[in-house]
């Protein structure tokens, strides 16, 4: 069943109307309702590429953040062959917020990150929403480590709110094994990709995202702190939210013009959870044509590349 945002009720009655008139069709057949249902599902799609049209920030943050919008792991049932999964950090416990492993795509051997928030209430307290420990990065860098040695790509997909603040996670040294994580993305000899495909959310995002190519679902964010922290921060009142996603620049289409990011993946009209099978196909052929730009390099070219890439963040700006 269809779940619709608030900004989406234009649509959600168009289609509310549709089945009910299809389920009146179904109790008495003599009723002819294919000519209506025709005129009803065209209002419908005109009303849904009118809305998407022009998203404000804190709608695409909405977007970003939607119950049914595709996961890490959807993306891996859909896009990755043999994959073999691999637990733990070596040092404390094993994280399920940060799913890792090696597998293929397209026939390609990858090291593969992902940040998982759960479909359900089960799975979304197994991963804890997406939000990992700090053993989850200490297995990241594990991961690319064993990636480095193995010359193999690694591919990364962030769907994170942000890292675990508990307490725990705090004296187990959360800001040095998200540091970790993301020196280790710097100084691999490997060519690294990330795509952002839902929330990317602060260090807990860009612990795996600092990488030679950063990507972004078209309805996808990447912030340093979610709109509603920001604005109980800077003024004391998470309701104004939505001025804090403005103010912050957070959109696919704002990040690609201060180079924070090298490219948007474009989302069927209604969001990528509405026609998931596009947007896995779309992400899988950008997958293979950056495998294709490294084929051949050495390490240092990688790295000086990524390194490039970095520095070239917020210069020359029109």
């Amino acid at each position: 069943m269809q779940s619709y945002l608030d900004f989406e009720k234009p649509v959600a009655e168009l289609e509310g109307k549709i089945a009910e008139l299809r389920s009146l069709a179904q109790t008495d057949e003599a009723v002819s309702i294919g000519d209506e249902v025709t005129r009803l599902q065209q209002r419908a799609e005109e009303a849904l590429r009118d809305v998407y049209k022009k998203l404000t920030p804190w709608q695409k943050t909405q977007v970003a953040r939607h119950p049914q919008r595709p996961h890490f792991s959807n993306y891996l049932r859909s896009l990755v062959t043999e994959w073999t999964p691999l637990a733990g950090d070596r040092k404390y416990a094993e994280d399920p917020a940060v799913q890792a492993g090696f597998g293929r795509i397209d026939g390609i051997p990858v090291a593969i990150l992902g940040q998982e928030k759960g479909n359900d209430t089960e799975s979304r307290l197994k991963h804890n929403f997406g939000m990992a420990r700090p053993e989850g990065y200490r297995k990241a860098v594990r991961i690319m480590d064993m990636a480095d040695r193995f010359g193999l790509p690694v591919i990364s997909f962030v769907d994170t709110a942000g890292a675990y603040p508990g307490i725990g996670a705090e004296e187990r040294g959360q800001a040095e094994a998200i540091a970790r994580s993301t020196e280790k993305c710097l100084e691999i000899g490997v060519p690294n990709l990330s795509i952002i495909i839902g929330e990317g959310g602060s260090g807990g995002a860009i612990a795996i995202a600092a990488t030679n190519k950063v990507l972004m679902l078209e309805h996808s964010v990447y912030s340093v702190i979610s709109p509603e922290a920001g604005a109980s921060i800077l003024f004391r009142d998470a309701g104004k939210a939505q001025d804090m996603a403005a103010a912050q620049k957070i959109t696919a289409q704002d990040l690609l013009g201060l180079k924070v990011i090298d490219g948007i993946i474009e989302e069927p009209v209604g969001g990528a959870h509405r026609h998931p099978e596009k947007v896995m196909a779309d992400t899988k052929a950008e997958i293979v044509a950056f495998l294709g730009q490294y084929d051949g390099l050495g390490p240092l070219e990688i790295r000086e590349l990524r390194r490039e890439k970095f520095l070239a963040i917020g210069t020359n700006l029109a």
